[in-house]
């Protein structure tokens, strides 16, 4: 059977989606016994391996040349950034929570694009800022007992993506996507050394096999989600992945007993109606999109 472009994006990006949700559940489950830095080390280390096997291997020590060290280095401090604060959320907050604002994510980069780019924005995508932001109040529920202060860990995965994909997009117009990730993830592995490094527990050889498989998921992830962006219509698939929202929810239920709250389902509607129009209109203006998870 053969398939189209858009078809072979999707399926990418169904693919990345499912590695993206096992990767989290994975790393619930480990949270409660294993210190954050640990699972991050994780993440990034065996997250090398994926980049390793797409890189060309013809004059591979040319590979690693760039001319934006400064840009590499941003990028991999924000998005480093972003992954830490995203990993505690998990840890302390319902896993349809913290997924949940999550998605909020592209209104903060259409917001800094703004910002750092001086990008026009007219009032439809104003106003799906304003919904989005709507939306993660209504999950936050600030001022009421309901509250968790753990909720401000996903809301810095969103001001370290957002900014993260600022970079990216300065640096996507020189240098190759394995680069733009090889740099990420080094930076990532490194970083994660000086995160409590001393709590660190030997693993027993069943857990080892989930660092792994973090590491493996959420970089074979990335790679899938850049290969369907690029080789498909954005607004085509990008549907899919609030796909990542149910899951956390069915298995935050099956797995943690979790049971999502009538606002957390309501502000995640709010959410996505928001990302949507952010999608429609990047699409009408044919705009290099800046929507990639990067996890």
């Amino acid at each position: 059977m053969n398939l189209n472009k858009n078809q072979i994006g999707g399926v990418n990006f169904l693919l990345s989606v499912l590695l993206f949700s096992l990767m989290e559940i994975l790393v619930k489950f480990l949270s409660e016994d294993y210190p954050t830095g640990q699972i991050v080390f994780a993440r990034g280390f065996f997250g090398l391996i994926p980049i390793f096997l797409i890189m060309p291997k013809k004059n591979f020590i040319n590979n690693f040349k760039t001319k934006k060290i400064k840009l590499h280095f941003l990028r991999a401090l924000t998005g480093s950034f972003a992954l830490i604060s995203i990993f505690l959320g998990i840890k302390y907050l319902p896993l349809a929570d913290a997924i949940s604002i999550t998605f909020a994510a592209p209104i903060f980069a259409t917001l800094f694009s703004i910002l750092i780019l001086r990008e026009l924005v007219g009032k439809k995508r104003w106003s799906a800022i304003l919904i989005g932001f709507i939306g993660i109040l209504i999950i936050l529920k600030p001022g009421s007992s309901l509250f968790s202060f753990y909720s401000i860990y996903p809301i810095f995965f969103c001001i370290g993506f957002a900014t993260s994909a600022i970079i990216i997009k300065l640096l996507s117009k020189t240098e190759k996507n394995y680069l733009i990730a090889f740099y990420y993830t080094v930076g990532l592995t490194f970083l994660s050394l000086f995160l409590n490094p001393f709590d660190w527990i030997f693993p027993n050889k069943f857990d080892y096999i989930i660092f792994f498989l973090i590491g493996i998921t959420g970089s074979f992830g990335n790679i899938l989600i850049t290969e369907a962006y690029r080789n498909s219509d954005v607004s085509l698939v990008t549907p899919i992945k609030y796909l990542n929202l149910i899951f956390a929810i069915l298995f935050g239920y099956i797995l943690f007993n979790e049971i999502p709250s009538l606002l957390t389902i309501i502000g995640s509607l709010f959410i996505v109606i928001s990302t949507v129009i952010i999608f429609s209109r990047e699409k009408t203006l044919k705009k290099m999109s800046i929507i990639n998870k990067e996890l």
